[in-house]
């Protein structure tokens, strides 16, 4: 079995930037994920299945047009789970659609909570390191226009690498 992900890695020089804040915030999981803003969370797939889950995510990619995103400020998912996260100002709909349709067919799994698009900067801290990242985030801005997904693999170190890339083509 793999346990795979499937994200919009954040584009540079923002994804090493948010990457560097994620890991002064004392989160350590910070050199084990790459930014992202996650579209199939971490899900189990037979390693016999591989080739079927690249096939239909390059359908899905080849049907789904380039879009922009922007990430601005901090929110957080408190008191339901210790997250500080940058939110999408724009681009919220388009990777909502995204994640669907990269969640059927092979794929097809339900969610613990509603899709809510995101990338994390602090997770799993005490109360002042989160409340650092909110507020060392707050004024944050920055856009970049999105041409690709990837899936990512989590490895047996416990770090999340990127496999395939699938060039949104619609």
């Amino acid at each position: 079995m793999a346990t795979i992900g499937v994200a919009i890695p954040i584009a540079e020089p923002y994804g090493t930037e948010l990457q560097k804040y994620r890991a002064e915030f004392g989160d350590p999981m910070a050199s084990s994920i790459p930014t992202h803003v996650t579209l199939l969370p971490p899900t189990e797939v037979a390693d016999e299945d591989l080739a079927k889950v690249d096939d239909h995510l390059l359908a899905v990619a080849a049907r789904f047009p380039s879009f922009r995103i922007r990430l601005r400020g901090t929110a957080t998912f408190r008191p339901i789970s210790p997250v500080v996260f940058v939110p999408l100002a724009e681009g919220i709909s388009s990777c909502e659609v995204l994640q669907s349709q990269v969640r059927s067919g092979p794929l097809e799994i339900a969610l613990r909570f509603p899709y809510h698009p995101h990338v994390t900067v602090a997770h799993d801290l005490e109360k002042d390191a989160l409340d650092r990242a909110y507020d060392a985030l707050s004024e944050y801005d920055c856009a970049f226009d999105v041409a690709a997904f990837s899936r990512y693999e989590h490895g047996a170190d416990g770090v999340w690498r990127p496999q395939r890339s699938f060039p949104l083509a619609g």
